[in-house]
């Protein structure tokens, strides 16, 4: 039986050359937890940076709204939609922070601009101008005038599976669905109807 993570970055790389942009964008849903107690969904884009048999990586400001449902119910979905290959692939399971080396490595790889953004962004807090934010990234830009250090509010998550579904478009909605469950002794495969 095939790994189905080596079937993810087999399909990966069908949609690198199919899909125009950002090939590695999927919705991540969490659960946020309201002030009277309530857990209610909530769903974004974000950009998968990277996978392997221990799971699969994103980036955010931990103060987000992402970052503080995920610190407050470790558990999320994503899904990942290749419209051009009329495919998806749907994953659930608990995430964790990534190791602070391995953040740092990626935070290094990011282009001056976005390294400055995340220093300046107070993500998903209100905003009372444009001005405001651009006016922060240029106080960060005379702060880091060289080299820019990963800000400490600023990390990944990794989400490993629980399942993985691998779904594709079949002519009168007769969908193909197969999902993988990680059990103790590894990955069971089985069909799902349409």
């Amino acid at each position: 039986m095939d790994d189905p993570v080596i079937r993810f970055a087999r399909w990966l790389e069908e949609a690198e050359a199919t899909e125009r942009n950002d090939p590695n964008a999927c919705a991540l849903a969490t659960v946020a937890r309201e002030g009277d107690g309530a857990l209610r969904p909530d769903v974004r884009m974000v950009l998968m940076k990277g996978f392997d048999a221990r799971g699969f990586v994103f980036y955010t400001n931990l103060g987000s709204a992402k970052g503080r449902q995920l610190g407050d119910v470790a558990e999320a979905a994503l899904c990942f939609h290749w419209k051009s290959l009329r495919r998806q692939v749907r994953l659930q399971g608990p995430v964790a922070l990534v190791e602070d080396a391995e953040a740092d490595g990626y935070f290094a790889t990011r282009p001056r601009a976005s390294q400055l953004s995340a220093w300046a962004s107070a993500q998903s807090e209100p905003l009372d101008s444009r001005a405001t934010f651009e006016a922060r990234l240029g106080e960060m830009a005379a702060r880091f005038p060289g080299e820019v250090p990963r800000p400490p509010f600023w990390s990944g998550f990794r989400m490993a599976p629980r399942w993985i579904e691998f779904w594709e478009d079949r002519e009168g909605r007769q969908h193909h669905r197969e999902r993988y469950a990680r059990g103790d002794d590894g990955w069971t495969r089985g069909l799902l109807y349409p």
